[in-house]
């Protein structure tokens, strides 16, 4: 409180000399002078549930950005410039730390986020003097109206904006050895009769096709091991390469193994077939 209060003409020396001179000093007169401002609008957003220290930081690094990007040439005053830039930092830092769950970031969502509990209560009032009665579906549609809104947005926000993170290692009984929350949501994971049939299908299914790579030459299996059965498989050319051959002739060798393979393979039917989908 006991900051200096800048006229026009010394605030305009300070906001040049820091532009043109990169002069500190200037730089934290600037800022020292309206930290004031910063800290007033920072006291506004306490009811979101973040400490006043972390907001006053916030609103301080906004007012930081706000000098480094001032234009003194514009003809506007600082305080006015600086307000935008106070209250995006203030309302970025409530947003990210309102919930684990990212509640949005667009200019709409921000909007409905810090206006929508206010607008809420100007509707049902105004509907109260009209003797009207809302649903819950009306007053949604009404407030996407007025902020200019989808109405999903407001149905997703009106749920963010309902209650606090809630732990799923949380106890539904206030006994300490009650059960956990977390224990029931369904497991989407592969049940133990299901893990043991297809490590039982996946061994068959190397054993056949095992067999089938020893129906194959020399060449033919070393094409398709080098073709298939590599991490990083390599290309017809380089085998060509390798093995003095064209890059067209490797493609008919590694055809008519595969043929040989397929002509095995087709002796278990289906069952292949359903472990290869």
């Amino acid at each position: 409180m006991k900051a200096e209060l800048l006229d026009a003409e010394t605030e305009l020396s300070l906001a040049y000399a820091w532009r043109d001179q990169r002069d500190e000093a200037a730089l934290h007169r600037l800022i020292t002078a309206y930290m004031r401002l910063a800290i007033s609008m920072a006291a506004k957003y306490r009811r979101y549930g973040a400490s006043m220290n972390d907001l006053i930081q916030e609103a301080g690094l906004g007012l930081m950005k706000a000098a480094d990007k001032f234009d003194p040439d514009r003809g506007v005053r600082f305080s006015t410039y600086a307000v935008w830039w106070i209250k995006a930092s203030i309302q970025d830092y409530v947003m990210r730390n309102w919930s684990m769950v990212r509640t949005g970031s667009t200019s709409s969502q921000k909007s409905l986020f810090f206006n929508m509990r206010r607008v809420q209560a100007r509707i049902e009032r105004e509907a109260m003097a009209r003797g009207e009665e809302l649903d819950g579906h009306q007053l949604r549609e009404m407030i996407a109206h007025e902020v200019g809104v989808p109405l999903r947005d407001v149905e997703m926000m009106e749920g963010r904006l309902s209650g606090t993170d809630f732990s799923l290692n949380a106890t539904q009984s206030t006994e300490e050895e009650g059960r956990e929350w977390i224990d029931t949501i369904e497991d989407d994971g592969a049940r133990g009769d299901e893990l043991v049939e297809k490590d039982h299908d996946n061994v068959a299914l190397r054993l056949w096709l095992g067999d089938a790579m020893a129906r194959l030459n020399d060449r033919e299996r070393f094409i398709v091991r080098e073709r298939k059965l590599r991490d990083d498989p390599r290309t017809l050319e380089s085998l060509g390469t390798e093995l003095s051959l064209s890059k067209e002739r490797v493609r008919q060798l590694e055809a008519a193994a595969f043929q040989k393979m397929r002509k095995h393979l087709e002796r278990h039917g289906s069952e292949v077939q359903n472990l290869l989908v």
